[in-house]
């Protein structure tokens, strides 16, 4: 039984009723604005939540009011007992949700509809199959593209994450946003954001507002359509007259949509992130396994909560690397 209880409302109002878990840091793929060229120090195993783990927590989060929960990693789909963490999830009163690279998703498929996991987002930044290669240091188009089709053919709802980077994908807007023509897909162009070890800066990135340029010369300004955007959604939706998908900018770093934040993050060594910009993270695992409440320390994160981007409220301060390479790297937080 859900709980009146406002422990996961910030200081602004923001009641938080999204969270996304980390399962594992772990990734079958390399993608390089998601982890450093050098890699990364892994947490120790034993740090690592189990499956009851992230089920205790999970379930301390919907009593107080969480009603979806999204999967996350790494690649979630790597964890070895990733079945029985969805199944525990799946009897919570949430929806639950995944993303997922879609290598070895096949393998996944009556599970995820068994526990009723309806609603998968597939990360995917190029067409081609050369640059695949390149950005995710791993040969494996085929599998994810075959893997695409096969969920878009089971009747899940796809949506496709795509990182735009000036100078590397931003000549494939259109080629995407075409997948929406004969698919019921939604097309998501996303912001490059800056995390430790990715190397961000501004040039690289393509704004919302050139995105929008791009695509409005390239299939005029009347045929696409405004969509009206979900309550607390992260994306400015779009259709192109006559398509049976859509496509959605991001725009995290150009136009944030703090104002309407209602997501947290558990990373997978079991760390409550208030904002995905933030350099603090709370530790519920230790006082968890100690025994200890868990609720004081969501309560106290949750009001620690900075108004914009983790106190970076600014594109200037953004481009400080003093600031966002305190953050850890996207693969460690969880995306």
């Amino acid at each position: 039984m859900r709980k009146n209880n406002p422990i996961l409302t910030d200081s602004f109002g923001r009641e938080h009723t999204y969270l996304r878990i980390s399962l594992t840091e772990l990734c079958n793929l390399r993608c390089t604005y998601c982890m450093p060229a050098e890699g990364i120090q892994l947490s120790p195993k034993s740090t690592i939540m189990n499956y009851e783990e992230v089920y205790t927590i999970a379930k301390t989060f919907v009593d107080h009011g969480v009603t979806k929960i999204r999967l996350t990693g790494g690649e979630p789909l790597v964890r070895r007992d990733v079945e029985q963490v969805i199944e525990k999830l799946a009897s919570l009163d949430v929806e639950l949700s995944i993303t997922t690279n879609a290598v070895i998703v096949n393998r996944y498929i009556d599970c995820l509809k068994s526990n009723g996991v309806k609603k998968i987002n597939v990360s995917l930044d190029t067409l081609v199959p050369e640059k695949f290669t390149s950005i995710t240091r791993r040969n494996q188009f085929k599998t994810v593209y075959k893997n695409l089709e096969l969920l878009i053919d089971e009747g899940f709802h796809v949506k496709i994450n795509v990182v735009l980077i000036k100078g590397f994908n931003d000549d494939e807007i259109s080629d995407f946003i075409e997948l929406s023509k004969e698919w019921p897909v939604s097309v998501r162009f996303i912001e490059f954001m800056p995390f430790d070890g990715n190397r961000w800066n501004r040039t690289q990135m393509v704004s919302y507002d050139e995105l929008m340029k791009t695509v409005n010369s390239f299939y005029g300004k009347s045929n696409v359509i405004r969509l009206e955007d979900a309550p607390n959604d992260t994306s400015k939706n779009y259709k192109l007259e006559g398509y049976k998908g859509s496509f959605a900018v991001i725009s995290s770093v150009t136009n944030p949509f703090c104002d309407s934040c209602n997501r947290i993050r558990l990373t997978a060594n079991g760390r409550l992130k208030n904002c995905l910009f933030s350099s603090s993270e709370s530790d519920l695992l230790t006082p968890l396994r100690n025994g200890e409440s868990i609720e004081p320390i969501i309560a106290k994160a949750m009001a620690s909560k900075f108004k914009i981007r983790g106190g970076m409220d600014t594109l200037e301060k953004l481009e400080r690397p003093d600031l966002h390479s305190q953050n850890r790297s996207m693969i460690k937080i969880g995306g």
